[in-house]
């Protein structure tokens, strides 16, 4: 893996880092020692790799699955097989509503059922029946959904429609009649070596043929799919529609923040306020903090817009619950990586501010993210009063760890308060290495 991610980083070295994307999926999901295995790929890639919650790779792949058929009216189901995961998505034009991820995939089926190969009507069975334990918690919910048009993607539903057409018992698409004939193939062939021969299918795809099929055959059998069609786009085209979008500056990211706003019921003027004057502070030393990147920004913006999420639960230790909702919330658009900084920001935006607390962000990420709490610290505590007033001329310098803020007038002399509260906060930076000076 890390050969193939080595060769793939001497071709991407010349793409600039905004226009390029990289996903990883269920494996590093599951996967034990999969910080481990991050470190060592991004330094051969040389290029950041989120890892995507199952609900997120749902989203793409519906993304790109519905930019590459013809017909986007009606409702749709969209299915894509991988190798350790299954993604249902229910969805109406371009916006997918009901979207899930099943712990079932083309090679983890085989493992479990056709480990040596062998087809059998008894390790059929077996394999059936571990797929409809999988299926039975969101099979009445997807029935009673309805749909007009089903669609399938990914390697696997590809292979299946490429077999079905050269025996000739589909022409378009995959039907589930063609699946129940591909079914007692499979029995005729009895092991692996044969699928691979009979169909002309490369070893590698042969191994997990039969697994994948029982997966697609139950998920129709069971969900009601009479007719797939099969699309040429999946996971890979949705990062490339996503990317596009946030590059025109349609990120889905932004609708998902104002969707939190509106169900936590949050206060926007004040989430404004605070996000206003955050920006305002970045502006002013992005250049000597290293926080010039745009996704840095875009986070600081909504760890501001949504640092009061917690307060629904209870005021006391509010930023704690708020952290936690938002490190563990279905969050489209959203990455793990990203999912965790959100929540780091916004854990840490009040109180204590020990030295260790992002140390369990990426090494690179971690001085950075400490940076932009610093700032969203002060936006907080100078709009603590909720006042609808406009703040004075503020002026941030830093240098280093030292931060010097300077207001317009007698503003602060005026505003007791406040100065209090920068006293404060002055004592909790200075834990984690920061001198605040203001005046």
């Amino acid at each position: 893996a890390l050969a193939c991610l080595a060769r793939f980083g001497q071709r991407l070295r010349q793409i600039p880092p905004e226009q390029l994307r990289v996903v990883g999926t269920n494996t590093l999901r599951q996967a034990r020692n999969s910080a481990e295995f991050l470190n060592r790929a991004e330094a051969v890639l040389g290029h950041n790799i989120e890892t995507i919650s199952g609900q997120e790779e749902a989203r793409l792949i519906y993304l790109g699955v519905v930019h590459n058929v013809a017909d986007v009216s009606g409702q749709r189901l969209v299915v894509d097989i991988g190798g350790g995961s299954t993604e249902l998505i229910l969805g109406q034009k371009f916006e997918p509503h009901h979207l899930t991820s099943l712990k079932m995939g083309c090679v983890s089926v085989s493992r479990a059922c056709f480990d040596k190969g062998r087809i059998t009507e008894a390790r059929l069975r077996e394999a059936e029946l571990l797929v409809q334990l999988k299926l039975e918690p969101v099979r009445e919910e997807f029935r009673d959904q309805g749909w007009q048009a089903a669609t399938g993607a990914s390697g696997t539903i590809k292979a299946i429609q490429d077999v079905v057409q050269k025996e000739g018992w589909s022409r378009e698409g995959i039907t589930l009649d063609a699946l129940r004939r591909l079914r007692a193939a499979l029995l005729e062939t009895g092991r692996t070596e044969a699928v691979s021969a009979r169909w002309q299918l490369e070893p590698a795809r042969a191994q997990v043929f039969a697994g994948g099929f029982v997966v697609l055959h139950g998920l129709c059998e069971a969900l009601g799919v009479e007719r797939m069609e099969v699309s040429e786009g999946a996971l890979r085209e949705g990062v490339i529609y996503d990317l596009l979008g946030r590059i025109r500056h349609e990120d889905v990211r932004d609708r998902t923040i104002a969707t939190v706003i509106d169900r936590y019921d949050l206060d926007k003027a004040q989430a404004e306020r605070v996000s206003a004057t955050a920006w305002l502070l970045l502006s002013q030393v992005r250049d000597a903090w290293c926080l010039t990147a745009e996704e840095l920004a875009h986070n600081l913006e909504w760890a501001a817009r949504l640092h009061e999420v917690g307060l629904l639960l209870t005021h006391d230790q509010y930023h704690k619950h708020g952290a936690y909702i938002l490190e563990h919330a279905d969050l489209p658009g959203f990455s793990r990586s990203d999912q965790l900084l959100l929540a780091a920001l916004v854990r840490r935006h009040r109180r204590g501010f020990p030295a260790m607390a992002f140390e369990h962000l990426p090494r690179e990420l971690a001085p950075l993210a400490q940076r932009l709490c610093v700032l969203l610290r002060l936006a907080v505590v100078l709009h603590r009063g909720r006042s609808r007033h406009a703040l004075p001329m503020l002026n941030l310098e830093v240098d280093q760890q030292r931060l010097a803020l300077r207001f317009s007038g007698a503003w602060l002399e005026a505003n007791p308060l406040t100065r209090a509260d920068l006293t404060s906060e002055a004592r909790y930076l200075k834990k984690a290495g920061f001198r605040l000076e203001f005046g």
